[in-house]
């Protein structure tokens, strides 16, 4: 198993488990917990997948992916209640799994389309709609309307692990590299509150003015 695979593999199975998490305060069945964990875990490759007309679509093809955000989904639904804030670790595993992504949807985007900037895009995308997904369905505070840095985490580790693939470095290196970054970022927004300055809505003109 390449390097790549692997974190693909590690972003489903933690993006899984924050599904299954979102199912555990929802309080909803084991079939619950499945059917959140498969959407989070696969719901942003799957889209990606269609974008680039990659299709079957990757976990059609491979059917293990689907098998592990299963398995997840089982031993969450056993384990969830030893955990002390369930919240609290969703948001970090879901950074875990948007450094992941960030990195596993570029790699796959340069690969097919030897485009940096569609490579960054796919990354982008495939780290933070399976979250976004998560969050609509279970009725969670959607992680994309949070005051933190979110999606620009994820245009960092794919921006970093795209211009290290572009100067050579190594695969390894190169998905280290934006895993890292991601995460660092996300991380920092997590503890830190780091965000853009938001947009304040101002007083419109009067009618006459714009006459």
């Amino acid at each position: 198993m390449t390097p790549l695979e692997t974190l693909d593999y590690a972003g489903v199975a933690v993006f899984a488990a924050t599904g299954a998490l979102a199912a555990s305060r929802k309080q909803l069945d084991m079939i619950g917990f499945g059917f959140l964990a498969a959407v989070t875990g696969i719901g942003g490759g799957t889209f990606r997948d269609l974008i680039l007309g990659d299709t079957p679509v990757f976990w059609v093809v491979n059917p293990a992916y689907a098998v592990v955000c299963v398995a997840v989904a089982i031993l969450v639904y056993f384990t969830a209640h030893l955990v002390e804030s369930r919240y609290r670790l969703l948001i970090w595993l879901d950074a875990a799994g948007l450094a992941a992504f960030s990195v596993m949807g570029a790699a796959k985007g340069l690969a097919l389309t030897g485009s940096p900037i569609v490579a960054i895009v796919t990354g982008m995308m495939t780290a933070t709609l399976g979250g976004i997904l998560r969050d609509l369905l279970s009725g969670e505070p959607s992680v994309l309307m949070r005051p933190e840095i979110y999606v620009s985490a994820a245009l960092l580790g794919a921006g970093v692990f795209v211009v290290a693939s572009l100067f050579g470095l190594p695969p390894v290196l190169g998905s280290a590299l934006g895993v890292v970054s991601a995460f660092s970022l996300r991380g920092g927004a997590i503890r830190c509150g780091w965000a853009f300055t938001p947009y304040r809505s101002r007083a419109g003109r009067p009618p006459e003015d714009v006459m």
